[in-house]
């Protein structure tokens, strides 16, 4: 990994307190949604990002969601906690995405995607799972905010831009580039930062499940084919789907399960 890069996850601050506390609620059995709520209604932007997901169509509640209350609910514990802290991490990180050819906005998006494909897949298989996949997802492509700087950095912005949008394997496009991927990356900020070793090692062997601890592969493998599916240059493409396909039926998924959660996703994304 280049110096530059371990230097930016070395200077990273800490997570904000609320999210300190959204974690310890969560960590905690006793813990509830009213628990879980007391923590996030103290932080204004934290309570804007949670209502503006609940109310997108990705989630399909069929009414306004207007409390924090209602949001922690419908959504679980779970998947409160993921959405709160990939928010928090790019507002913390000051997202430019310039390298790779999307706004700051469009990040957030494919991330938001990536997750919900991987909870109504992986709800099908094992729902427990789901739920450690859920945050996996929506936070595996963090690392590409401390790349994009790197780049920007090192004035490469226009080659890396027209490589990214061609490719059909980002992780080699920065590899060439920043010696490693935005797996690599996002492991590493993750550790900075504490997180158990299980999620960092199901993020950290993403871009090669193959070599994966057994403990984690499945997890890591799951990530491949979501972020093969919806890749920050070409999400939900016809190419992309059959890569991502492809992934599944070779790693001995029933994959018609995963082409029912992309249809239906499928149907959110091009309404949007």
């Amino acid at each position: 990994m280049k110096s530059s890069i371990i230097d930016s996850i070395k200077s990273l601050p800490p997570l904000s307190k609320t999210i300190a506390d959204v974690n310890a609620v969560y960590a905690n059995e006793e813990s509830g949604i009213a628990d879980l709520t007391k923590a996030i209604e103290s932080d204004p932007m934290i309570v804007a990002n949670l209502l503006k997901a609940a109310n997108s169509p990705l989630y399909s509640f069929g009414k306004e969601i207007i409390s924090v209350a209602q949001a922690v609910s419908l959504f679980g514990m779970s998947m409160t906690r993921s959405i709160v802290l990939g928010n928090s991490v790019r507002k913390l990180l000051n997202v430019d995405m310039q390298p790779y050819g999307i706004t700051s906005e469009k990040f957030a998006e494919i991330s938001s995607l990536q997750a919900s494909l991987m909870q109504k897949w992986y709800k099908k298989i094992d729902a427990k799972k789901a739920n450690k996949l859920y945050l996996a997802a929506f936070l595996q492509e963090t690392g590409k905010i401390l790349i994009s700087s790197d780049i920007i950095q090192e004035d490469e912005t226009t080659s890396f831009s027209s490589e990214i949008e061609m490719s059909n394997n980002i992780a080699m496009v920065e590899k060439a580039y920043v010696e490693v991927s935005t797996a690599d990356v996002t492991a590493a900020v993750f550790d900075h930062w504490g997180f158990s070793q299980e999620f960092i090692d199901m993020i950290k062997y993403a871009d090669s499940p193959d070599t994966a601890p057994k403990d984690v592969r499945e997890f890591s493998t799951a990530l491949n084919i979501v972020k093969a599916i919806v890749p920050i240059n070409k999400p939900f493409s016809e190419v992309s789907i059959n890569i991502g396909l492809r992934k599944a039926k070779d790693a001995g998924y029933n994959y018609e399960l995963l082409e029912d959660a992309i249809d239906d996703m499928l149907d959110i994304y091009k309404d949007n």
